[in-house]
């Protein structure tokens, strides 16, 4: 049977044992066309898994809010009885927590996901031949869905607090969107070494929470001393304060710094994306050994 003429072109791949840094140009130019290629299956993937999350959850998506609330409520009543002294907020402590709690569960959602989902793939990865990059836009399709659940919670309650957002409430999807991107570059950077070693997902949280108490999530920015110094260099305070001043309607103080962080974690993303695809093939045959 001779093939008709009006079939289109499929795309070749040709594998050699040389590096692909040999060609940095044409790999970051595979790089962004398989990006584009595994759109539709990224969204296919994060349909399913965010069906299963909530379908399998008695509560549903009540579990977004339920969290960062009993957090909330375990700081207040350390604050309230003396056990932990904060000091001084600009908002009402309440506030200040509950929001900061919110804003740093989104930024954790980020950073989990992309361990998760090239884990919870590792199947997909050994029998099927697919763009690596659709795990990672299906992580931060996720991590979208459930920032929207949180964000809405987290407007409706502040309302009812009596904390009306201001003209920074068109500005505070930035902040979102400045947490998924920062969280999503270190995930991604973490990815190929906790597929080796599961040691890194079972240690991240702890570090994860020591790096929550360095960050104005639940205490304020310390004025002087040590604690400020380690709160004056740790990336994430600016993102976490500049976003909830402008959910607040208070005026960012650090957007410099914001804007910084944000350049160098574009510079840092593409970076990794880099060490992803190099190292995917190689775990990739240790996984399937």
């Amino acid at each position: 049977m001779t093939p008709s003429n009006d079939m289109p072109d499929l795309p070749v791949t040709v594998y050699t044992p040389e590096s692909r840094l040999k060609d940095p140009a044409g790999m970051i130019r595979d790089m962004f066309r398989d990006l584009a290629a595994g759109r539709e299956l990224a969204w296919r993937l994060a349909v399913r898994d965010i069906s299963a999350q909530y379908r399998q959850a008695f509560l549903g998506i009540l579990w977004a809010f339920i969290l960062p609330l009993a957090n909330t409520a375990t700081w207040i009543f350390l604050s309230s009885s003396g056990v932990v002294s904060v000091g001084e907020t600009d908002l009402p402590y309440p506030v200040y927590v509950f929001t900061g709690t919110m804003i740093w569960a989104i930024f954790m959602d980020a950073l989990n996901a992309p361990l998760q989902q090239t884990t919870a793939a590792k199947g997909m990865l050994a029998k099927l031949n697919f763009p690596r990059e659709a795990l990672v836009v299906s992580g931060i399709y996720q991590t979208l869905f459930n920032a929207a659940i949180k964000v809405v919670l987290l407007i409706g309650a502040l309302m009812l607090l009596g904390i009306m957002p201001g003209w920074g409430l068109f500005l505070f999807p930035l902040g979102i969107l400045s947490l998924i991107l920062v969280g999503t570059a270190i995930g991604l950077l973490l990815t190929p070494i906790g597929l080796l070693y599961t040691d890194i997902g079972r240690g991240l949280p702890l570090v994860m929470q020591f790096l929550m108490y360095i960050t104005p999530v639940v205490f304020p920015m310390p004025k002087e001393g040590w604690a400020a110094t380690l709160f004056n260099l740790n990336p994430l305070s600016p993102l976490i304060l500049t976003t909830r001043d402008w959910l607040t309607g208070l005026t960012p103080e650090h957007l410099g710094y914001f804007l910084l962080v944000n350049l160098l974690t574009c510079a840092l993303l593409l970076a990794v994306w880099i060490v992803f695809r190099l190292a995917m093939p190689i775990l990739i045959e240790r996984m399937s050994a």
